[in-house]
């Protein structure tokens, strides 16, 4: 099943995108985390939508977004860091989504130097503490599309940590759909594409992950609780910005598209603020 979020004349539903036809889900409301955290399998109502008449919403808002960082070998090596030899984990606010087509946006007076990062993201389908790698999978609800946008200057130079530059308004864009767990056999034979402006940036499949899907979810949960409906950005691979010479960051008027094979693409403009 593709789940996607979406809003019809002032309405926010839930809906079964085949195609580009959205079948309205029966008996769930606007929530997708709560769908989730209920154990609810919805059918189809009567309701159909064209995916051209509606506003596509972010899929999901998570209780958690658990990111992982350098987890690529070659996006180690052009950051100048070496390759972590467990997952190195830091977290991003929920508050920082933002669906396909809205824009990422940043104060100049606050940071300019910021980024991209392609990422598959996994959405948690029931309560997780202390798995096995061998169960791992079975605690995924199904995958998603993410950028990690990131504010080098902030993460790296002014703060030397990575929470408000990974987390400013709308460095978290999110989509277009949930692809649920049976729709994909394998999540580690995926490929990620990032452009800008139309030229490939990032180019890589999830099979070069350092620690893959299953070592995630099974690290994660013995350090703390995975809940339904919580988020795991599973990194991005080489070719962002920071790691070209000479460097290369995002501007305003830029367009930013991240592609899974299998989920989708998310698109997102830029925009430069200043208040």
């Amino acid at each position: 099943m593709r789940l996607i979020t979406f809003t019809h004349n002032g309405r926010t539903r839930i809906g079964e995108l085949v195609g580009e036809t959205i079948h309205v889900l029966a008996w769930v409301d606007s929530n997708v985390r709560q769908m989730i955290r209920r154990g609810v399998t919805p059918s189809r109502s009567y309701e159909r939508f064209a995916l051209a008449d509606v506003n596509v919403e972010a899929p999901l808002v998570p209780g958690k977004i658990v990111a992982i960082g350098k987890n690529y070998l070659e996006h180690a090596k052009e950051t100048g860091s070496a390759p972590p030899s467990a997952p190195l984990i830091f977290a991003k606010f929920p508050s920082a989504i933002i669906a396909t087509g809205e824009a990422i946006t940043w104060n100049s007076e606050i940071c300019n130097e910021v980024d991209w990062e392609g990422e598959l993201g996994v959405v948690i389908g029931k309560e997780a503490r202390n798995v096995s790698e061998d169960d791992a999978l079975n605690y995924v609800y199904g995958y998603t599309i993410a950028n990690d946008v990131s504010a080098r200057d902030l993460q790296l130079k002014k703060d030397a940590q990575w929470t408000r530059g990974k987390s400013l308004d709308t460095f978290c864009p999110l989509g277009p759909v949930i692809v649920t767990r049976d729709e994909i056999a394998d999540p580690q034979a995926l490929t990620i594409t990032t452009t800008v402006n139309g030229e490939v940036m990032q180019q890589d499949t999830t099979a070069n992950m350092m620690f893959n899907i299953r070592a995630l979810i099974s690290y994660c949960s013995k350090n703390f609780t995975l809940e339904p409906g919580d988020l795991i950005l599973t990194g991005t691979p080489s070719g962002v910005g920071l790691g070209r010479n000479p460097q290369v960051f995002l501007k305003d008027g830029d367009v930013v598209k991240v592609t899974i094979d299998s989920i989708g693409e998310i698109s997102n403009p830029c925009k430069v603020i200043s208040e």
